[in-house]
């Protein structure tokens, strides 16, 4: 399943290199999945990993819409307290 949504999802690499990082392409999947792209992965992998993938994403993995509908959708915030996105931290 992965391999089929790293084709899709992780356009610039090949989905053997893409599947060296199988966060990423839950997290692409995440920020740019369609509904039922969406709905098998998180049927195949739960919740759980969803969460620990979005606890865990980098600074531009995730657009705002997306920031707001993960929050919401695992159960991280009540109504109107979105936290802000993170933001990339340069030396």
């Amino acid at each position: 399943m992965l391999a089929a949504l790293a084709s899709k999802y992780v356009w610039w690499k090949r989905p053997d290199e893409a599947l060296e990082q199988p966060q990423r392409i839950m997290a692409q999947v995440m920020d740019l999945g369609t509904w039922d792209d969406v709905q098998m992965l998180a049927a195949q992998v739960g919740d759980d990993r969803l969460r620990d993938v979005f606890a865990h994403a980098e600074a531009g993995q995730f657009s705002a819409r997306s920031w707001a509908y993960w929050h919401y959708r695992l159960g991280h915030v009540e109504p109107g307290s979105v936290p802000p996105m993170p933001i990339r931290k340069t030396a």
